[in-house]
């Protein structure tokens, strides 16, 4: 059955209109109209999220680990319903939309796994040493606990594994914080069906409304109070470096700050390393081309810049990745802003300093074609803003002299999700030069493959030094990512039968 939006916010159960609208705009089917945001929803929000904060912050982990897995079957039982209306809004292809759910369900199952575990609670036991001298000391507990309600901006990119039920709102209801989404106008009907999901789950766990709330639309004005609201105590943010940062600043100017975890850009550079290029350059262009167009170039993760040495190996790894690219016709990106912000990114670097056309495009609306450009090693030292990111399927290639060249090339990035390294067995030296100045400038380092494609693990990290991210020591994605919504607290000589329950008895 086709689902209609009722095109409401909801707000801690309720679901609420208001007299101004915006609608949809979606790339096949009927647009809808829908609801737009207040700094009063906000509030109202806010206040629900506070209100349920210490029960839901009290409950056994048990609960929460039901809490997570009912919303993905709520999630799967809708899931015909959230590929037809995603699917026309966004313009992704249905398979990609299911293989979103499909890990926007399985990383909730995951953090249901990992807190049941206990081992993030990281609980240590200092036992009372009554006699030490010149001081006894005291019995000390410490585990992690909960920092309160915390606000979740929806991304454009992924409209399921990174907005309403995505990875911020999973590891913040992990850990026991209520949540407040300001959903995406990109596909407002997508978020809105997930937030169905959401409070069918509550409601058949019997669990209090405050702890999750939708707020659709609405001006600068709605996330500003949202990362304002005093209640509220993290924030977490996947959008654009102007964006984030603007967010970003008011959460620091706040008489409380708060943390703001935001995934803010990457041009994610790999580096095809001597060896590699002569055994395999043309392979590796080719496949390069394939990820930097992957899903229309719009990843965070997407490898915009390739640096190779100049030389034949680096004119056959051209020539493979034009091929390649010149085979792609223009697709459909996810909103009209990002299509004319991609035509922009491509027409600066095109304007860039040394800067030669490699395959040019014309697109027009709400499509995108593949760009690709070079660069001598000079000047792309010489040009600052040849390093920032255009989101859509555009490559630069950076030709260096030598190897020495490539690792000055490597230290002149600023942080970033990730950093490649194309190599074989002969390059080893140059990748142990590489690896210490990549360690330092990008939350993941891999070698031999593409960075496009996150894995929902323990070990992943996806976040960097900024701009990449405004916290270097946090991870949007993996169970990792819920220390964010954590912090630490030692209980001295209470007694045990006022100890939280996860603590008493150690």
């Amino acid at each position: 059955m086709t689902f209609i939006p009722q095109g409401n916010h909801l707000i801690a159960g309720k679901w609420i209109g208001a007299d101004l609208k915006f609608s949809s705009a979606p790339v096949s089917g009927e647009a809808f109209e829908y609801a737009v945001g207040t700094p009063e929803l906000v509030a109202e929000a806010c206040a629900a999220a506070s209100a349920a904060f210490p029960g839901f912050a009290a409950t056994p982990r048990e609960e929460r680990a039901r809490l997570l897995e009912t919303i993905a079957d709520e999630i799967d039982a809708r899931g015909d319903q959230i590929t037809e209306i995603g699917t026309a809004e966004t313009g992704l292809p249905a398979a990609r939309l299911e293989g979103e759910r499909g890990r926007t369900t399985g990383q909730l199952r995951l953090f249901a796994a990992h807190i049941r575990d206990g081992a993030y609670l990281d609980r240590r036991h200092d036992e009372p040493i009554p006699d030490r001298q010149p001081l006894p000391r005291p019995d000390l507990r410490m585990m992690q606990r909960p920092v309160g309600p915390v606000a979740v901006f929806g991304a454009s990119n992924f409209p399921l594994a990174f907005s309403v039920a995505g990875g911020d709102t999973a590891a913040a209801l992990a850990a026991g914080c209520p949540v407040v989404v300001k959903g995406h106008d990109a596909h407002p009907g997508t978020s809105e069906i997930v937030a169905e999901a959401i409070v069918a789950a509550l409601d058949n766990l019997g669990m209090a409304a405050g702890i999750f709330s939708l707020v659709q639309g609405g001006s600068r004005d709605v996330g500003a109070a949202l990362v304002t609201d005093p209640r509220i105590k993290a924030v977490g943010f996947t959008g654009s470096l102007g964006g984030g940062r603007a967010l970003y600043d008011l959460c620091a100017a706040r008489s409380e700050p708060i943390p703001f975890y935001g995934e803010l850009g990457s041009v994610n550079p790999m580096f095809v390393l001597p060896n590699a290029a002569v055994e395999r350059g043309a392979e590796l262009g080719a496949g390069w081309a394939g990820s930097l167009t992957m899903g229309v170039g719009q990843f965070c993760t997407n490898p915009g810049v390739a640096v190779i040495v100049d030389g034949p190996e680096a004119n056959a790894f051209i020539a493979a990745a034009v091929e390649s690219l010149t085979a792609i016709t223009a697709q459909t990106m996810l909103t009209d802003g990002m299509a004319d912000a991609f035509r922009d990114g491509a027409r600066r670097i095109s304007e860039g300093a040394g800067v030669s056309s490699l395959l040019n495009n014309s697109c027009e609306g709400r499509s995108a074609a593949p760009y690709l450009f070079q660069v001598s090693a000079a000047d792309w030292l010489s040009d600052e803003e040849l390093s920032e990111e255009v989101f859509g399927p555009l490559g630069l290639v950076i030709r260096v002299k030598d190897a020495t060249q490539m690792v000055d090339i490597a230290s002149s990035f600023k942080g970033q999700l990730t950093a490649t390294l194309q190599m074989d067995d002969g390059d080893i030296d140059l990748g142990r030069e590489l690896l210490p100045v990549l360690e330092r400038m990008a939350g993941r380092v891999l070698a031999n493959g593409f960075p496009t494609g996150v894995e929902v693990c323990d070990s992943m990290v996806h976040g960097g030094p900024y701009p990449a991210s405004t916290n270097f020591g946090a991870t949007s994605v993996g169970t990792l990512s819920i220390r964010r919504f954590l912090r630490p607290v030692c209980y001295q000589n209470i007694p045990e039968a006022l100890l939280p329950a996860d603590l008493a008895g150690m």
